[in-house]
């Protein structure tokens, strides 16, 4: 028998202005364990944050990724067991879907003896997700910049300081279609000046821990005006978490998840955040979270022998 443990940290993409391009990953994880039998088929389980929104069939989306490995290699575990274990909550803004994907691949990736590339995996995730502001910083951890180039990706990883952040997740559904939705097909000369002006600023700010720098460069004009007035109490939320100390909030990724920042007052901000969505007959989910400095661990647990079947024609 042979196992392989997968974890990835939750990612925070966009931070305000770097929409599709920024991300930084979290210290709250996704963890995956593929334990290689014997016996045939295909076992899933889930624990967790929002276990029961998990899959255990073959729509499961850690089974679809670690398939299409399989597929790609013509190589098959006899037997699969699939147990996550999962902190990151289902459709929150925090790559609950990317580390799902990212689990897959690397999990099998390492059952096939790792034909791929780190760099190699990151590219087919991206090529799944659309876009590497989640995945990236989950594969290599810390502040990523990822450009999507016509031959494949240029991915920038920005060294920062260690840093906590302030999530609140209220308990509303906003699907990351309707939210891309939302976002109008052009943006205006002025506000493109505008955000790209702060994308470069948001970097600067976040090497040199500088929160008042901070607080102008998270400023958005290209999806978070369209975005924020989905979400009931969002707008209130993020102006009482400002009140309450915070230098910088934003959406986390599509949301409905708000990313703050600040030196200290972390508990407060969070409470204020939390208070505020409570107004609006909205319940939350509150964490304090360091930068996680490193992405996506894979271990391996060798066992005498692993039985691949090779593919029937």
């Amino acid at each position: 028998m042979m196992q392989v443990t997968v974890t990835i940290p939750a990612t925070s993409a966009n931070l305000g202005p770097g929409f599709d391009c920024l991300g930084l990953a979290l210290s709250l994880y996704h963890t995956a364990i593929f334990t290689i039998t014997d016996t045939p088929g295909l076992i899933i389980t889930a624990t967790g944050e929002d276990a029961h929104k998990i899959p255990t069939n073959e729509s499961n989306l850690v089974w679809q990724c670690a398939k299409i490995l399989f597929d790609r290699f013509n190589e098959y575990p006899t037997g699969l067991h699939i147990q996550q274990d999962n902190k990151i909550p289902v459709g929150s803004g925090l790559g609950s879907s990317s580390t799902a994907v990212l689990a897959g691949l690397f999990g099998a990736n390492a059952i096939l003896g790792n034909p791929l590339t780190r760099a190699e995996v990151l590219q087919i995730a991206t090529d799944l997700e659309g876009h590497p502001d989640n995945v990236a910083p989950a594969v290599y951890g810390g502040l990523i910049l990822g450009v999507k180039e016509a031959d494949g990706l240029l991915i920038e990883q920005i060294d920062i300081p260690q840093m906590k952040a302030v999530v609140v997740l209220p308990d509303f559904n906003l699907p990351t279609t309707e939210a891309r939705a939302a976002i109008p097909p052009t943006l205006s000369l002025k506000d493109a000046i505008f955000n790209t002006s702060r994308i470069a600023l948001l970097i600067r700010a976040l090497e040199t821990a500088n929160y008042d720098l901070l607080g102008v460069a998270m400023q958005d004009r290209f999806h978070q005006p369209h975005r924020i007035p989905l979400i009931t109490g969002m707008a209130d939320a993020m102006s009482a978490a400002k009140e309450a100390g915070a230098a910088a909030v934003a959406l986390s990724g599509a949301g409905p998840s708000l990313i703050a920042f600040a030196p200290n007052n972390h508990k407060q901000i969070s409470q204020a955040a939390a208070d505020a969505f409570k107004q609006h007959g909205l319940n939350s989910r509150r964490w304090i979270l360091p930068v996680a400095m490193q992405g996506t661990a894979v271990t391996v647990t060798e066992a005498d022998h692993l039985k691949l079947d090779a593919a029937k024609s």
